[in-house]
């Protein structure tokens, strides 16, 4: 029971983890990508054209990690004919452009590998701006680092809570087994006391779900009782039946004085200890408290060879 019941836990358990660490990426990825949608948004409601047609943004973003170098959080404007315009984190570098030339009129999510150091989580969006003969795109980039180090800490406590959750419930199955089959043991206890003598019914209370059990073993116990009653009374019964066809023939052997009639009554005297032996253990049986009743014999024997040895000294006992 507790080996099923372990491995259904693991099981349902290693699915339901599965599927929640699927639900927790996916809402931390999404969380991640709104964050880059905020500050695309906030990029393309700070760009103007200047005099030359080029992009420029009235207000720095507010993320100070623009302006690092190497920071991971990067931004670049590219197109309408123009170099593109990065973000002083990019340094010397430049962002990819989205793969499959993809027209990004609606915001474009991709990862990036084109940095050997870090991997990219990237999205973006194809602007025309006011004055501009092209649109532009706009990109906003992220090192994945913080996003992957979020989903391995949330598998980490999944897995740590699922694990204790799955021990706790098998130890709970576990002792939820020992308890529930200790009426059973009970029983076989109790059937014990019964084969050793020291009880003749099981007589202790049970729940409702084992009383029929010991009213069916009592039943079966009375059952047999009765029967060996019945079996004694029988042997009594015949026995009585045979004593006075016995003593007749006694009577008519004594009455002759020929081989035959010694034969008869020698052979009616061996049948009559037969049948005293049988009465004697029938009344013996009858008297005792029960067929599986127990004495202690040894000490007995042991005060009989004391005895004998003391009358028949210097012989083998």
């Amino acid at each position: 029971m507790v080996l099923i019941a372990a491995v259904w836990i693991t099981m349902l358990l290693g699915v339901g983890g599965l599927a929640l660490v699927q639900v927790l990426d996916e809402t931390l990825t999404a969380s991640f990508d709104e964050q880059l949608a905020n500050n695309l948004n906030a990029m393309i409601n700070a760009a103007e054209l200047d005099e030359v047609g080029d992009v420029r943004l009235l207000r720095p973003l507010g993320d100070q990690r623009f302006a690092e170098p190497y920071s991971g959080l990067y931004w670049q404007v590219s197109g309408g004919g123009h170099a593109p315009f990065p973000s002083r984190s990019l340094w010397d570098r430049q962002l990819a452009l989205p793969p499959g030339n993809q027209d990004c009129r609606t915001p474009c999510k991709f990862e990036s590998t084109q940095f050997p150091s870090e991997t990219l989580r990237v999205i973006a969006r194809s602007v025309r701006l006011p004055g501009a003969a092209q649109p532009f795109l706009f990109q906003v980039a992220q090192s994945s680092r913080d996003l992957d180090r979020q989903k391995a800490r949330t598998r980490t406590v999944v897995g740590w809570s699922l694990g204790v959750l799955g021990i706790g419930l098998i130890v709970m199955v576990g002792l939820q087994s020992i308890y529930g089959l200790a009426p059973l043991r009970r029983v076989s206890k109790a059937i014990a006391a019964i084969r050793s003598g020291e009880a003749r019914r099981v007589e202790a209370q049970f729940p409702v779900e084992v009383e029929p059990l010991v009213a069916e073993i009592n039943e079966l116990l009375a059952h047999g009782e009765a029967q060996s009653e019945a079996a004694r009374r029988h042997a009594g019964n015949l026995a009585h039946a045979l004593k006075t066809p016995m003593s007749v023939l006694i009577g008519e052997a004594r009455g002759r004085d020929d081989p035959l009639a010694r034969t008869i009554e020698a052979q009616v005297q061996v049948m009559r200890r037969h049948v005293d032996h049988q009465l004697a253990r029938a009344r013996a049986a009858g008297r005792r408290a029960a067929s599986t009743a127990r004495t202690p014999v040894w000490p007995s024997l042991e005060a009989i060879a004391r005895t004998v040895g003391r009358i028949h000294q210097g012989k083998v006992l």
